[in-house]
């Protein structure tokens, strides 16, 4: 190393002393070139002029002012007294602030170009090689920041969407099992509450694919509400609550199966005058969605009028193990159960039933033949056959008393 050339930072260029004097000589121009990137540059940037004017005139006018003399400085002087941890704190405040990441990388991008020119400007005929020397110092410092910058920007996006999912969250599993505190900012009101359950919710569904499904539901039902839903959701489904409404949109259904890639959702929604209501519509409208699937409705929204026999016949009472135990016999034959369901569904129309379960109407009568053998239920029989529509919702998922 030459006696007069100062110790380098690790990975940037060494400098000859050509280079060093050009840059020494825009080192007094810092406060200038800071002036008119915040005053000038920076105000042609699409979306800098909404920005509150504190942290415009002090925050990012400092930040492109430091960044001009730790440059210079180190290129007269060598070694940095200090690495990239300003920037990075300075980027993560903008990230808290929401300032956009475009917005801000361009202020980077046009005080490398600034300070380019500047240098270009300074150099003197014959001295090319130095300034050739300094855009290539240039480009390093550039991609060491930028770099910085973009990590600890998204770094702190991702902390901050991870701490308002989990308000979210806890705010929804409040209202849900009714503990919520009263909320100043949000006076008591109307809400509506909806239960999802989403298609193939039995499969096993990575955890990525479940973060995604969940940011795809969240997305719809903020973009169809005009509002921020509360949801608590899982691989299979969930809960939303809608805190000052009591309408649900149209073409809900479709949005969320939009959302969900599938026309396996079911939902069903219940409108509640206060939060004191929550609880009780949640489990109203879980209830709804399982009486629905149980009966062998199709999917879409569930709503109570659509299955209020279904439900009186589910609710759960002294003769409910009784009635459920007559499909036993029918353990193991899914082929029997699944036809007995859809026959009932169709309201005992054997060719629709053939229709959808695929097979001939004489195969459906067949199977209905061996059903009333094995549980000795007559389906000609307006009481066996509520005993049958009975049996399949308690037997599919008991409700407890």
């Amino acid at each position: 190393m030459a006696r007069d050339e100062p110790p380098r930072h690790p990975g940037a260029p060494a400098l000859s002393p050509a280079a060093r004097a050009l840059a020494a000589r825009c080192e007094p121009r810092v406060n200038e070139l800071a002036r008119h990137l915040a005053r000038g540059a920076f105000e042609q940037l699409r979306g800098y002029a909404e920005l509150p004017a504190d942290v415009k005139d002090v925050e990012i006018a400092a930040t492109a002012r430091h960044a001009l003399r730790l440059f210079l400085r180190t290129a007269v002087h060598g070694s940095p007294s200090e690495g990239l941890e300003f920037f990075e704190e300075r980027a993560a405040q903008r990230a808290e602030e929401g300032m956009p990441l475009h917005l801000l990388l361009r202020t980077y991008c046009l005080g490398i170009h600034q300070l380019w020119q500047a240098l270009r400007s300074a150099a003197r005929p014959g001295e090319e090689p130095a300034l050739a020397e300094l855009a290539e110092a240039l480009f390093a410092a550039e991609e060491r920041v930028v770099g910085a910058v973009t990590e600890s920007y998204l770094d702190e996006q991702a902390a901050l969407a991870a701490e308002r999912h989990e308000r979210r969250r806890s705010r929804a599993r409040a209202l849900l099992d009714g503990t919520a505190a009263p909320d100043a900012s949000a006076p008591d009101g109307p809400a509506l509450v909806l239960h999802l359950s989403f298609p193939d919710a039995r499969d096993a569904r990575s955890p990525v694919a479940v973060r995604r499904l969940h940011r795809r539901v969240q997305t719809a039902l903020d973009r169809a509400f005009g509002t921020e839903a509360l949801a608590l959701l899982d691989a299979t489904g969930g809960h939303v609550v809608v805190p000052g409404t009591s309408q649900l949109p149209e073409r809900i259904g479709e949005v969320l199966r939009e959302a969900v890639a599938g026309p396996g959702l079911r939902l069903a929604a219940d409108a509640v005058p206060d939060t004191a209501g929550i609880p009780r519509a949640a489990r109203l409208t879980a209830e709804i969605v399982r009486v629905a699937a149980a009966c062998g409705r199709p999917p879409g929204l569930h709503r109570l009028d659509d299955v209020l026999l279904e439900y009186h016949l589910s609710r759960p009472s002294e003769g409910s193990g009784r009635i459920a135990a007559r499909l036993d016999p029918l353990a193991g034959r899914l082929d029997l159960l699944d036809t007995l369901r859809t026959h009932l569904a169709q309201r005992q129309d054997r060719r629709a039933t053939a229709r959808l379960l695929s097979l001939h109407p004489n195969s459906v009568d067949n199977r209905l033949t061996r059903v009333q053998e094995l549980t000795g239920l007559d389906l000609a029989d307006p009481r066996d056959t509520a005993l049958a529509l009975a049996a399949l919702l308690l037997r599919d998922a008991p409700v407890k008393a």
